[in-house]
């Protein structure tokens, strides 16, 4: 019989290691990964690649390793032109005294759309693909990441008082609504209902938004447990906690994506595990805020997806997963007084499948699996910093860093070369960044 011939790829990326996430724990040696039309159709040894593909372009990657695009599962993406704006401030003080009033101020469409740019630049340079968003003026965060090509999950927010954006519950989610219907056919977006927090959310609202949520299979992304002065306004106002108030309104499903969950008790840990729910982790926030320490580790165990998140860059003050990841793990093990807690394999699955869980997107992206789209990112362990390297996983969450990133492809497109952006001019951004910091240190 003739030899079979060579199958048609757009791509073949070749990698000194894969971890593709599935299977947990798996490390490839000399592998490489075939997308054709933006999939991955192939992930075999480098030599059988070779062989097997015709590729249109080959990308080799002598010292690197090849991992999903990570996912940040909660971000305000244009809060990134407040970066730095109000620091080392309480939450409740930060937000009512510095971010909302500059807020009332300042957000509009250009805002948006400039600062949800940055926030791409700043996330598809440290290996992230897609991001949860939650902010006023989604269409406008759309057209950002559109123009980034990055993958979007824009929040249909919801908050009780007027704003810029809209005048009330019903007008943002009529609004939100609306924004979806229009871009439904936008492969790289995707929505999910955005009660801010129960804190600013009526019981009416909440009940609305579950129904919606159901009726439009798409995720609930609010936050949740993050201060002890938001469990104590809850039980002062509607006599419990807000998870248990959550639940009597019936949001407490796999619908539910929990943000902060600082301060949940054992029992409400349980109660997230049987229902499904998942939990936004966000250190470096809950760290600058003083809102406290998840508790991850016992998350994990009770069967509870995590994913990770940055927060705003207002909070934070940087969109940078792979730091997240780092001090998730470093946290957990310290407060559980275990070295074994949350290993480099689980950090790195709560920012890739975990996030892409959350969301409903494990379909289609979270990991390197033949079928799902070629949302991935490089890494390179070359420098001394990173030698030796005795273990690539283990480096991904404790050694290495976003600055080590030289490649991120979305869907088989390649928004990052060589350290280097594709589709977004940085100097030009910079530009729109410096009107905003003029405009808000007035």
């Amino acid at each position: 019989m003739p030899p079979t011939p060579p199958q048609p790829a757009d791509l073949l990326i070749e990698a000194r290691w894969i971890v593709p996430v599935e299977p947990a724990g798996v490390v490839l040696e000399r592998h490489a990964v075939a997308v054709r039309d933006g999939r991955i159709t192939g992930m075999l040894p480098a030599d059988e690649a070779r062989r097997r593909y015709a590729p249109a372009e080959t990308v080799s990657l002598d010292e690197h390793v090849l991992i999903p695009g990570l996912v940040n599962l909660h971000t305000h993406a244009a809060m990134t032109v407040m970066r730095g704006y109000a620091d080392d401030k309480p939450l409740m003080s930060w937000l009512r005294d510095h971010i909302w009033p500059a807020e009332a101020a300042h957000a509009s469409p250009e805002m948006v759309y400039d600062g949800t740019l940055l926030a791409c630049a700043e996330m598809i340079a440290g290996g992230v693909t897609c991001a949860n968003d939650m902010y006023f003026f989604p269409e406008d965060a759309a057209r950002a990441f559109l123009d980034a090509g990055m993958r979007g999950v824009l929040g249909m927010i919801a908050v009780e008082f007027p704003t810029a954006y809209a005048t009330g519950p019903d007008h943002y989610i009529a609004k939100g609504l609306a924004l979806r219907d229009r871009l439904a056919e936008e492969p790289l977006l995707s929505f999910c209902m955005a009660p801010h927090a129960p804190y600013t959310v009526s019981d009416a609202t909440f009940t609305r938004i579950a129904t919606i949520a159901e009726e439009l299979d798409v995720p609930i992304h609010v936050h949740l447990h993050e201060t002890d002065d938001e469990i104590a306004e809850s039980l002062r106002r509607h006599g419990v906690r807000p998870l248990e108030r959550l639940r009597a309104l019936g949001l407490a499903t796999p619908r539910l994506i929990g943000v902060h969950g600082v301060h949940f008790t054992p029992r409400e840990i349980a109660l997230l595990a049987r229902t499904g729910c998942h939990v936004a982790h966000c250190p470096s926030s809950n760290l600058k805020l003083a809102s406290g320490i998840a508790r991850i580790a016992d998350l994990l165990e009770a069967g509870v997806n995590v994913g990770i998140g940055t927060d705003g860059a207002a909070s934070n003050n940087r969109l940078d997963v792979f730091q997240e990841m780092r001090t998730a793990a470093l946290l957990a093990k310290g407060v559980s007084g275990r070295a074994d807690a949350v290993p480099a394999s689980a950090a790195l699955r709560a920012a890739t499948l975990g996030g892409a869980k959350a969301l409903g997107l494990d379909g289609r992206i979270g990991s390197i699996t033949v079928g799902k789209e070629a949302d991935l990112a490089a890494v390179r362990l070359g420098g001394p910093e990173t030698q030796p390297c005795f273990d690539p996983l283990s480096h991904l969450v404790y050694a290495a860093g976003r600055e080590h990133v030289t490649h991120v492809w979305v869907g088989g497109v390649l928004l990052l070369r060589d350290t280097f952006l594709t589709r977004i001019a940085p100097g030009e951004l910079e530009k729109r960044t410096a009107l905003w910091h003029n405009k808000l240190m007035k």
